[in-house]
């Protein structure tokens, strides 16, 4: 089984701090990240989100944890095609744009100044990444952005931007994990060599994405948000916060422990950042999964393929699984399953992870759906 790194998405957020979480020694930056540290393996970072970070302030995590410590760093927002206050931008960048007071989208800038964006954003993390405590960069794509030729494009770039940095994908338009789409977005990444980040959120709402389990590169990610009945707040605790009862964790544990068996390493982040809950449920998630009974030669129970069609691994191209009869299921010559034309990636699949994840993978749908929850 491959390592199960597990950890939160804030170790700094307000209501943390109140929480008493922290014994009360610790009082310094440098006290809590070394704290925190000695409790979980990884953290995320998502304050990159909102306003890319200065290097000094990327040294400084290095520095304050130790040599095997995780950071996962979500990208800022401009990148992944979120609205982007003038104010979050670089300032002599800013200057040269004359922005004004609107918000600003990455459509809206000139080619010159989105590479510089690019390239300082990336320039910042390579303290972590010098020092092998960068595991990736995810980029959390918006509501408005559907599976599309273009949008396919656009993530096989910031992959090839990135490179040797992986990326992590999470979606919130329903259309890449439609029970039309899934095989193909699965496809698609596995042939980039591109996790997909695996959720359990909110269900109803536009945004929502089905918690489904998937493997589409070495390294497998899963992120909780919660099940908040006011997903749709523009309050971030309300929409996060939400305590996971150890019932709702105890389910999970054998399919985390069923994706670590398919990837080298699986990444879990608790993101029901509010007061302690992240930190709580990380801690009992933790527990349950290394006393769960895994089942590395099948899905755990509660989870099976909705339609044929899925990712077949081992495969010189990623591709699509011979689709086989199944009952009730979705003909494969009903899915559109039409791969873009990308180009070269600067890099491809690497054969180990062909050889280690194929090996397990080979003519097994990694898509799976689980039950309603």
């Amino acid at each position: 089984m491959g390592d199960v790194v597990l950890g939160t998405a804030s170790w700094t957020d307000k209501t943390l701090l109140e929480s008493g979480w922290y014994p009360s020694s610790v009082r310094t930056a440098a006290d809590r990240l070394a704290y925190y540290a000695s409790q979980f393996p990884l953290v995320e970072v998502d304050s990159t989100y909102y306003s890319p970070p200065a290097e000094r302030t990327v040294e400084l995590w290095r520095d304050r944890t130790p040599a095997r410590f995780t950071f996962d760093v979500k990208a800022f927002r401009l990148l992944t095609h979120h609205p982007t206050s003038p104010d979050a931008l670089y300032k002599d960048l800013r200057e040269r744009i004359e922005a004004g007071d609107k918000n600003l989208y990455l459509r809206d800038l000139d080619s010159r100044i989105v590479e510089e964006v690019w390239d300082r954003f990336l320039g910042a993390l390579a303290p972590l990444h010098e020092a092998g405590k960068l595991g990736g960069v995810l980029m959390q794509f918006p509501p408005w952005f559907p599976i599309s030729r273009a949008n396919k494009d656009y993530i096989a770039e910031c992959k090839r931007r990135t490179y040797p940095v992986r990326i992590y994908v999470e979606f919130r338009n329903r259309t890449w994990m439609s029970e039309k789409n899934q095989a193909e977005t699965l496809a698609f990444l596995a042939d980039l060599d591109v996790p997909y980040v695996c959720v359990d959120m909110p269900q109803g709402y536009p945004s929502s994405i089905p918690p489904v389990l998937a493997v589409t590169a070495e390294v497998a990610v899963a992120r909780f948000h919660g099940h908040s009945e006011k997903w749709d707040s523009r309050s971030i605790y309300e929409r996060f916060g939400y305590l996971y009862s150890e019932d709702e964790l105890r389910d999970w544990a054998p399919k985390l422990r069923w994706l670590a068996e398919q990837a080298q390493e699986l990444h879990v982040v608790m993101n029901n950042c509010y007061q302690d809950y992240a930190q709580r449920n990380a801690g009992q998630l933790k527990q349950l999964v290394s006393l769960a009974d895994g089942q590395p030669d099948r899905p755990p129970s509660g989870i099976h393929q909705p339609h044929p069609g899925g990712c077949q691994f081992g495969a010189s191209t990623g591709r699509k699984a011979d689709p086989g009869p199944a009952k009730g299921s979705v003909p494969l010559a009903d899915l559109d399953v039409s791969q873009p034309e990308v180009g070269t990636p600067k890099h491809e699949p690497s054969p180990s992870r062909r050889n280690q994840i194929g090996a397990d993978l080979a003519g097994r749908n990694p898509g799976q759906w689980l039950g309603d929850q």
